[in-house]
């Protein structure tokens, strides 16, 4: 019966080992991919990223990093805030009025010269920012599910090497451990 204990403690190891290390190979690959895919786009940070980030970027840094990414979405908020009068999307009208207010009411907004009514572009620049800043942040998830990845990898690993040293070196009873000697403590006092 020990002998399929071994076997199972063994197969457990490999199982393990294998794991952790496709883990670690997937999660490098993944932080690898995500930093390329930032860098790839280019941006820079604006004059005021030192500022806006609290310290976390420079003017015209380049964003390559999930953190980096994180750090100018709160810089892209920041200016589509100041864009709206501080206000977000559902605060905002769908268009403009003559008098540049904006209205959800199609039969009050201005028109165009075409007569279609005219959208308010504060709107739909907010739209255009939240759909940038959430690719930043997918970004900066990614790249922390990746590194999660990495460090769960090396803890299967390093379980699965436990295991296998564990198994082979007699947890199941294959190494006799020598018994101490017994001590004796009814002797005499008078010896």
């Amino acid at each position: 019966m020990r002998k399929w204990f071994a076997y199972g403690g063994i197969a457990a190891s490999v199982v393990l080992v294998a794991f952790g290390a496709g883990a670690i190979a997937i999660g490098a690959s993944g932080y690898n991919e995500v930093r390329d895919d930032i860098a790839a786009q280019k941006i820079t940070a604006t004059p005021d990223a030192k500022e806006l980030s609290g310290g976390k970027l420079t003017p015209g840094q380049r964003i390559n990093t999930g953190a980096d990414a994180k750090a100018f979405a709160e810089v892209m908020q920041h200016h589509a805030l100041a864009a709206t009068d501080g206000k977000v999307y559902a605060e905002m009208g769908r268009f403009l009025t003559p008098g540049g207010k904006d209205t959800d009411d199609e039969a009050l907004a201005a028109k165009t010269p075409e007569g279609q009514p005219v959208e308010n572009g504060a709107r739909n620049l907010w739209v255009t920012e939240t759909a940038l800043t959430t690719a930043l942040n997918t970004a900066f998830f990614a790249e922390r599910v990746a590194l999660f990845s990495i460090v769960m990898g090396a803890a299967l690993l390093l379980t699965g090497i436990g295991f296998f040293v564990l198994t082979l070196g007699g947890a199941l009873g294959y190494v006799t451990i020598p018994k101490l000697a017994h001590r004796n403590d009814t002797a005499s006092a008078a010896t």
